[in-house]
Parts: structure tokens; sequence; C-alpha cells
């Protein structure tokens, strides 16, 4: 991939150097919250017929391969020409990547998924901008104002109203925050590598590494503690494989790592404070999860955090 904007201090100010996409920036913006966000209650449906690890090696192998097949298409069409040959440590560096993102976020997600919510995930896993900034400072020297620090303070202000509101009524499990909790590190860990270390080549083939790695590293895992037998080849989880292939591995870690090259790790980040109120909605619409009312109120501070960190910097004179 190109070389990343480390100094852009949100998406659409970052945008504005860049050349123009297919789709404006907001429409890819909504596009892929929608789609990330939906993934937690489609991965649940998947997951009521097939051991988690093994549903995930397969969906990361699948989307892995058609992206690698297709990568010379897509990566070639609308991108310039003079794009820098990949090296050794860029391979190195996407399959670490995709470790992180795939094998160890993802995986630890899945799992708790198996007896937490949609909705439940989906929220703490908007803690993520937090994570990212706490970093970011040091690893990519992108500059935190104070209005920014309100917005995650916001932001994080609303989850924990959302958690305090889930855990006071015993609807869910430490184990399962734990989990979730790690895996969101590891996908924070993930977003700072990949910026930190601007691995070269197209997005779609280094997605393509990033979830070949983690399928391969999941295979042994999976295959020691999950029994094939726990299977079940139903329409569920046929269609909630595909969409999780095609909609979120190819579609919605496409988009997130295009963001990414072209914002700040911290503004990209910021957009997964959307995650709590999508997750709702899908949680409710498609599984039928009850939305206690301080998950409604949590939202309030929540959106107006993302306002503040993804707001573009006032031009200067």
């Amino acid at each position: 991939m190109p070389p990343a904007s480390k100094a852009s201090p949100a998406i659409s100010a970052a945008i504005a150097s860049t050349p123009r996409t297919f789709l404006p920036l907001p429409l890819l913006v909504g596009l892929f919250c929608v789609l990330w966000s939906s993934a937690f209650a489609a991965s649940k449906m998947a997951l009521a017929d097939c051991p988690p690890l093994m549903l995930l090696s397969v969906r990361l192998l699948l989307a892995g391969s058609i992206m690698l097949a297709l990568a010379p298409l897509w990566d070639s069409g609308a991108r310039r020409r003079d794009l820098p040959p990949i090296r050794r440590r860029d391979i190195v560096a996407l399959i670490g990547i995709g470790i992180l993102n795939n094998a160890v976020y993802l995986g630890l997600n899945w799992t708790a998924l198996t007896f937490t919510s949609s909705a439940y995930t989906a929220v703490l896993t908007s803690c993520l901008p937090l994570l990212v900034a706490l970093g970011a400072g040091p690893l990519l020297g992108e500059k935190m104002s104070l209005g920014k620090w309100t917005g995650i303070a916001l932001g994080l202000i609303g989850v924990v109203i959302v958690l305090r509101s889930r855990l006071a009524g015993a609807h869910e499990t430490l184990a399962g925050t734990l989990l979730i909790a790690g895996g969101v590190s590891a996908l924070a860990a993930g977003t700072l590598a990949f910026k930190y270390l601007t691995p070269r080549g197209g997005i779609w083939s280094g997605n393509a590494v990033q979830c070949l790695a983690g399928g391969i590293a999941l295979i042994p895992v999976a295959l020691a503690t999950e029994s094939t037998g726990d299977i079940h080849l139903t329409a569920n989880l046929f269609g909630g494989l595909a969409f999780l292939v095609i909609g979120v591995s190819i579609g919605g870690y496409g988009l997130w790592f295009y963001l990414l090259t072209r914002a700040s790790a911290t503004a990209a980040s910021s957009l997964h404070f959307l995650m709590p109120p999508l997750g709702l909605l899908f949680g409710w619409l498609l599984l039928g999860e009850v939305v206690p009312p301080l998950d409604i109120l949590g939202i309030v501070p929540i959106a107006l955090g993302i306002w503040l960190v993804t707001r573009p910097a006032k031009a200067a004179g």
C-alpha cells in the first residue's frame, strides 16, 4: 500500500489531497459502518450452526483466496501505475497485522459471541479509538487536541453507560467481557502497526494476505479445540458465511484499510464509536435482542464524541 498520511487530522480533511474515489467519502464511511456493525449479528446467526474458530478459518481462507485471485484486476484498475514494488518486509508486516486483526481479534470476539449478545460485543469494540489514541501520539506523531480528547471521553462515557446497564442486569458475563477486550486490544495493535509500518502493495492484495495469514494461523487451534461434529449445514450457516466473506472480509475490511491510508489512525478508528447504535439496531432487528433504555441514553454522548473526534481542523488564516 502507498505510504499513509500520518498528519491528517480527520478523514474528511485527509481525503482532500488524495485522488478521488468512485464514491463520495461520506458514503464510503457510512457503508463501512453498516457492514462492520452488521457483522456482529450475522456472525452470531452463523455461529449457531458451527464452532467459532472453524467458521472463522473458512471465512478468512475463502475471502483471502477470492481477493488474491482478483487483486491484479482490482489493484491495477483505478490505482496509480507507479506503485513501489512490494518487499519481503511488507509481506512479513501484512502477515503480522493479519494475525492480529483476523486471528486474534476475530477469534476472541467470535468465541465471546457464543455466549454474549451481538450488541454487547459491538459496544465493547467501540472502545477501539481510545486504545489507538493512546498509542498514536508516541508511535505515529499524531497530535491530539483538547477537542479530540473530549470527544473520546464523551464516547467512552456513552460506552460505560451501556456496559453498566448490561452488567448490572446480569445479561452478560465477565468472561465474555475479557475476551472482547482482548480482541479489541489486538485490533488496536494491528491498526497502529498498519499505520506505523505502512506496508506497500494494493489494498486488495494486502487484505488478501492478511486474511490468509489469519485463517492459516487459526486452523491448528480450531482443530485442537473444536469438533467437526458440531457443524450443521443450514441456510443460516451458508447465508451468514456468504455475507461475512463478501460483505465484511472483502467489502468491510477493504474499506477499513482504504480509510486508514487516507486518514490518521485516531480519526479512522473513531468511526467505531458508531458501532454501539448500529450494533443495537442489528441485534434487535435480526436476533430480537432486547435493548434496555440505558442503551439508548448512551448513544447521545457517543454521537457527540464522534463529531468532535472526526471533524476536520480549521484551516489556518
